[in-house]
C-alpha cells in the first residue's frame, strides 16, 4: 500500500494520540483536584450519563458520602462543590470510553474496507486491549482509595500513567511508520550511533515518566521546593531512612523527588548533546528540525517542572507539566523516526 493510501489510517491514528494526550492532561487535573474517589462505581454503559435532577444528585452524593476520603477529608463539602470534583472525573471517564470508540469503529471500517496491511491488524488490536486494560487499570486505582486510607496506590497511579504513554507511543510510533516514505536501511556508523542515543534517550524519557508517576503518587512535589538543592542538600540525609532499603525508591518523599530530579538533569545535559551531533550529521532537514523542537520542548519542559516544584505544584502548572512529557516523548518519538528513515540522494526531504 502506497503512503497516500496508508494516509487516511495514519491520520485516524493521529487523532487517537491527540485524544490520548487530552486525556493524560485531563487525568492530571483530576488527579490534582483530587477528584478521582468522586464516581465510587464502574459502570462503562450507563455511568456515560451523569446525573439529571436533584434527586439523583443527592443519590450520587451520598454515596460518595460514605467514602473514607469524604469522612475524612472532605466532611464539609457541599453538594455544589462535590459537583466540581465530580465532573473532572466524569468527564476523565467519558474521554476514555470516547477514545476507545474512536479507534474501534474506524479500525473495523478500514479493516472491512481492506484499508490496513495485513501484517499491520495484531499491532492495532493489540492497541486496542492496551485500552481496555488501561480503563480497568483505572478503576482498579480507584478501588484502592476507597477501603481505608483515601488516597489511591501510587503504584496502580504510576502504572495506569506509564500505560496511557505506552498507548501514545505505540499510537504515534505506527502513525508514522505509515505516513513515511519507504526508506532504506543505512551502514553508516555515525548514523547508526545516533539511532542508538535516540533509542535510550526514549528509555530516559520512560523512566522520568515513571519516576513522574511516583513523585505524583504520594506528592513529593509538595516538599523539598527550592532548586537546584533539596533544603540545602544535594541528596537530603532521611533519603534512605525507610527499611527495607529498596522501599525508599518508591515510598520515600526524599528519595523520589531525587530521583526524578536526576533524570531531569540527565535530559538537560543528553538533549543538547543529542541536538548537536544531529547538526553535524548527515540526516534529514525535517530531522534537524525536529531535534531543534525536541531542544526547545526539553527545556520549556525542565523550566515547567522547576516552576511547579517552587510552588509546590499549583494545578495549571502541574497539568502543564504532564502534558509537557508527552511533546518531549512524541518529538522524541518523531527523531528517532526520522533518523531510521534514510533516503536515497535527491529524495531528502
Amino acid at each position: 500500500m502506497n503512503t497516500v493510501a496508508r494516509r487516511p489510517v495514519a491520520l485516524w491514528l493521529l487523532l487517537c494520540s491527540a485524544m490520548v494526550f487530552s486525556i493524560l492532561v485531563v487525568g492530571g487535573v483530576t488527579r490534582l483536584t483530587h477528584s478521582g474517589l468522586s464516581i465510587v462505581e464502574w459502570q462503562p454503559i450507563v455511568g456515560v450519563i451523569p446525573p439529571l435532577n436533584q434527586a439523583e444528585w443527592d443519590e450520587t452524593f451520598e454515596k460518595y458520602q460514605k467514602t473514607p476520603e469524604f469522612q475524612q477529608v472532605n466532611h464539609q463539602m457541599t453538594l455544589d462543590e462535590f459537583k466540581g470534583i465530580f465532573f473532572w472525573e466524569y468527564w476523565h471517564r467519558v474521554l476514555g470510553r470516547l477514545i476507545g470508540v474512536v479507534f474501534l469503529l474506524p479500525f473495523l471500517y478500514f479493516w472491512l474496507r481492506g484499508r490496513i496491511d495485513r501484517p499491520l491488524v495484531p499491532r492495532l488490536l493489540g492497541i486496542f486491549v492496551l485500552g481496555g486494560l488501561q480503563g480497568a487499570m483505572g478503576w482498579y486505582m480507584v478501588k484502592s482509595g476507597l477501603v481505608d486510607d483515601p488516597r489511591v496506590s501510587h503504584y496502580r497511579l504510576t502504572a495506569h500513567l506509564s500505560l496511557a504513554f505506552l498507548i501514545f507511543v505505540a499510537m504515534f510510533w505506527v502513525a508514522l511508520g505509515l505516513l513515511a516514505e519507504r526508506g532504506r536501511v543505512t551502514h553508516d556508523a555515525a548514523l547508526r550511533r545516533l539511532q542508538r542515543s535516540g533509542f535510550w534517550l526514549t528509555i530516559l524519557i520512560g523512566y522520568m515518566v515513571v519516576s513522574g508517576g511516583f513523585v505524583a503518587g504520594i506528592r513529593a512535589g509538595k516538599a523539598y521546593n527550592s532548586f537546584p538543592l533539596m533544603n540545602g542538600h544535594l541528596l537530603p540525609p532521611e533519603s534512605f531512612i525507610l527499611d527495607p532499603w529498596y522501599l525508599n525508591f518508591f515510598n520515600n518523599m526524599a528519595l523520589v523527588q531525587f530521583d526524578h530530579r536526576l533524570g531531569a538533569w540527565l535530559l538537560a545535559f543528553l538533549v543538547p548533546w543529542f541536538w548537536w551531533k544531529i547538526r553535524a550529521a548527515a540526516v534529514s532537514p525535517v530531522a534537524r528540525r525536529v531535534a531543534t523542537l525536541l531542544l526547545l520542548a526539553t527545556f520549556a519542559q525542565i523550566g515547567l517542572g522547576i516552576a511547579t516544584l517552587l510552588l509546590a505544584v499549583p494545578v495549571e502548572l502541574g497539568a502543564a507539566h504532564q502534558g509537557g512529557a508527552m511533546v518531549v516523548l512524541g518529538l522524541l518519538l518523531w527523531l528517532n523516526h526520522e533518523l531510521r528513515m534514510v533516503h536515497a540522494p535527491g529524495n531528502a526531504r
